[in-house]
């Protein structure tokens, strides 16, 4: 994303949710904060500053610590917004991350390495469509595909993500 401005994405991303699944009903609040805890697993929905729903997450096969690299398991750690939203997701649904930011880059780039980048939230990919026990994905955060459905009525494209260690 390094020569598409936001606005482009923004612009994208409306075209897009005209030709996604409904967002959410009348009885469910949107979303405008999502917090995930990698130490506890936990991924919460907030709305002025409270939370309104807590999900069970598995996160990248080596979870410990800040993603560095492309290919290290990790997920990252930091302040994001989501991006943009796949209901082709090989994962069932999927909502994007905004990593790498400028910051994540730069790292990467003083240390010679590529930062990786398509880091999303997403249900299961088939195999096992409820939520799985144990850390399974390549640095992104995966939930039951019955979760992911209900995130993705509810967290808009802009939504701040703050991903806690």
């Amino acid at each position: 994303m390094t020569s598409i401005s936001r606005r482009a994405i923004f612009g994208i991303a409306a075209a897009v949710i005209a030709a996604v699944p409904a967002r959410a009903s009348s009885d469910e609040e949107m979303a405008d904060m999502v917090v995930i805890f990698k130490s506890s697993r936990k991924l919460y929905l907030y709305r002025d500053g409270e939370p309104i729903r807590r999900f069970t997450i598995a996160l990248g096969w080596a979870p410990e610590g800040d993603k560095q690299f492309e290919g290290d398991g990790r997920t990252p750690e930091g302040t994001y917004f989501i991006d943009r939203l796949n209901p082709n997701s090989q994962f069932h649904l999927s909502l994007g991350i905004s990593y790498p930011d400028p910051n994540d880059r730069n790292r990467a780039a003083a240390a010679g390495v590529d930062p990786g980048g398509d880091i999303f939230i997403h249900g299961s990919d088939g195999r096992r469509p409820n939520r799985r026990p144990d850390d399974w994905t390549a640095g992104c955060i995966a939930v039951s595909n019955a979760a992911i459905e209900e995130i993705w009525r509810r967290v808009p494209i802009g939504t701040p993500i703050v991903i806690q260690p």
